[in-house]
């Protein structure tokens, strides 16, 4: 799973990921920008997660965190996404990628 993850970041694919959210045990697939597999910033336990940009939640598009666990099924879809769209922030990835001036 993470091998498919690594690619859609590389490639600039979106995702589509079935996962099991914390908040209610609800099997939820949602359509994402893949952004690293890493630690959050906020994140109390040092645990690497999958970072994503959730694209359509009925609630709006915000950040999604998921453990491996969470996960019971990701997709590379073959929709292309453009970084530009997305970062605005100075990036310090944990996984390699050439996203030019967003690397």
């Amino acid at each position: 799973m993470l091998n498919i993850f690594i690619e859609a970041i590389k490639e600039k694919k979106l995702i589509e990921v079935t996962f099991i959210a914390k908040k209610d045990n609800v099997n939820r697939t949602r359509k994402c920008v893949p952004f690293d597999y890493a630690c959050g910033k906020r994140d109390k336990n040092q645990i690497q997660k999958y970072q994503l940009y959730d694209l359509d939640s009925p609630n709006g598009r915000h950040n999604l965190a998921l453990e491996e666990n969470q996960i019971i099924n990701l997709v590379k879809l073959d929709e292309i996404f453009n970084p530009a769209d997305y970062i605005s922030w100075e990036t310090n990835w944990e996984i390699a990628r050439d996203w030019d001036e967003y690397s």
